[in-house]
């Protein structure tokens, strides 16, 4: 014998299954974000803990260890960055980024500039030294 289900309310298992959300599994899957302070003081505890510690800080922060080791990486190529990077704060607007090149540039011309003038200086006592030399040999050579 078969029954059919006629009730006009929703009682028990007659309401229609598109009404009621599962709980169990949420509408569309969301991407955990992690702040860069989180990260930093995670992997701090991670790298202090021994092997059994280790796992039991990724079973309660709900971690897999390829983020750790993702983390690691980051935190590494910050910090190689951070040491290739001129100190002071980077120029903002396109007009402070042309006048720190101008800047630059002045002080290599500069620089250069310096070098050439030494490299004048040189040339002139070495040519009033040649000068002495050859005035100095030829007045020698006149008196014998």
């Amino acid at each position: 014998m078969t029954a059919a289900l006629t009730m006009a309310g929703p009682v028990g298992q007659a309401v229609p299954m598109g009404e009621v959300p599962d709980p169990q599994v949420p509408e569309k899957a969301k991407r955990r974000t992690y702040p860069a302070k989180y990260k930093r003081d995670i992997l701090a505890e991670y790298e202090a803990c021994d092997r059994d510690g280790k796992g039991a800080l990724l079973r309660r922060e709900g971690l897999y260890t390829s983020l750790i080791s993702a983390w690691r990486e980051q935190r590494d190529k910050a910090v190689l960055e951070a040491l290739g990077r001129p100190s002071g704060a980077a120029p903002a607007s396109p007009v402070e980024k042309e006048a720190a090149r101008l800047r630059k540039e002045n002080q290599r011309l500069t620089a250069e500039l310096d070098t050439a003038r030494k490299v004048i200086e040189i040339q002139g006592k070495l040519s009033a030294l040649l000068e002495q030399f050859s005035t100095g040999s030829s007045t020698s050579s006149e008196k014998p």
